[in-house]
């Protein structure tokens, strides 16, 4: 495994990042913990994770599912890089949600105990939360760092201008400020290469694509539902996608098998490559799943297979970064 820093910091990182959205959900935990294991054993070390996750047993079980793995030992924790996010409604109390700084403060002591560790390594703020001043959420995040409780700040699903907000508070008062930015982007979903991640380049943020396939839609689903094995690609994100890119998605199933390549592959290679891209976030299953993408970091793409990709799935405006995206 060839590790990255993530983004301007020297924290090291594998270019692939283990999202935890399935495990115990549509895994069993036993299933879990084989997962993680081979995730270590190939050389990954970013866990991803986040307080809402496992919301359809509990919120906050999967923090506690990860909580047990590292309890088993073997130096699992002091392995990896893991980041949790704070935001997503806990309760319906008022003040359980948000980037409140009493909010951040509780939720991520509330992680730190489900965990059972003593540090975060990345505390993402899950979205934008336009009620909290910047003054506020960087005071809540100074103290969590100078209490030694998390050592970086990322964002999630922020726009281009919320990154450059941020970047001029902290700044004003000497905090690091952001290190990474997790945004929706595959092949189907391109609109962050018009703002988001130029700004991320321009101030050093890793981007760290999440949901890569969208949702499994580019995983080989037409194949999939035609021979009743689609699970994923039933339901969801793919599901709500596949009538407006159905026709779409046929071509490019079409044209991976012309090149002999799986669609799942191909779509995580074609994310992993493109610029500012530090880290997909990838979601698997089944130990299948989680070696694809292991595969797709070897797997060098042909010119004539990218050009077809780029007039199935064409970038926003002339493509691009903005203005030039969208003006001359």
């Amino acid at each position: 495994m060839e590790y990255t820093t993530l983004g301007r910091t020297a924290l090291r990182v594998s270019p692939i990042c283990f999202g935890t959205l399935n495990l115990g959900v549509r895994t069993t935990e036993q299933e879990a913990v084989d997962l993680l294991d081979l995730a270590l054993e190939r050389g990954v070390n970013f866990l991803d994770t986040a307080n809402l996750y496992g919301w359809q047993k509990h919120k906050g079980y999967t923090e506690e599912l990860l909580g047990d793995y590292f309890a088993l030992g073997g130096l699992r924790r002091e392995k990896v890089v893991l980041s949790t996010k704070v935001g997503n409604p806990m309760t319906d109390l008022p003040n359980d949600s948000g980037l409140s700084a009493r909010n951040i403060i509780a939720s991520c002591e509330a992680s730190l105990k489900r965990l059972r560790t003593d540090w975060i390594d990345v505390l993402f703020m899950h979205h934008i939360d336009r009620s909290a001043p910047w003054e506020e959420v960087w005071q809540a995040m100074e103290h969590l760092v100078a209490q030694g409780k998390i050592r970086y700040v990322g964002s999630s699903n922020f726009a281009g201008w919320h990154l450059v907000e941020a970047q001029a508070s902290a700044r004003e008062r000497n905090f690091l400020g952001l290190v990474a930015e997790s945004c929706v982007y595959n092949l189907v979903t391109r609109a962050v290469e018009l703002e988001l991640i130029p700004a991320a380049q321009k101030y050093g943020l890793a981007v760290l694509p999440w949901s890569p396939l969208h949702g499994g839609l580019l995983s080989g689903a037409l194949r999939k539902m035609a021979e009743g094995s689609a699970v994923k690609t039933a339901q969801g994100r793919a599901q709500v996608a596949m009538p407006k890119h159905g026709d779409a998605i046929a071509s490019y199933e079409k044209l991976c098998e012309s090149h002999g390549l799986d669609p799942a592959e191909v779509g995580m290679a074609w994310v992993m490559n493109q610029p500012g891209v530090t880290a997909p976030v990838i979601g698997p299953r089944t130990a299948e799943q989680l070696i694809g993408a292991l595969n797709a970091m070897e797997l060098e793409l042909p010119a004539p297979l990218l050009e077809e990709l780029e007039l199935i799935f064409p970038p926003v405006g002339n493509g691009g970064p903005g203005p030039e995206a969208w003006a001359w």
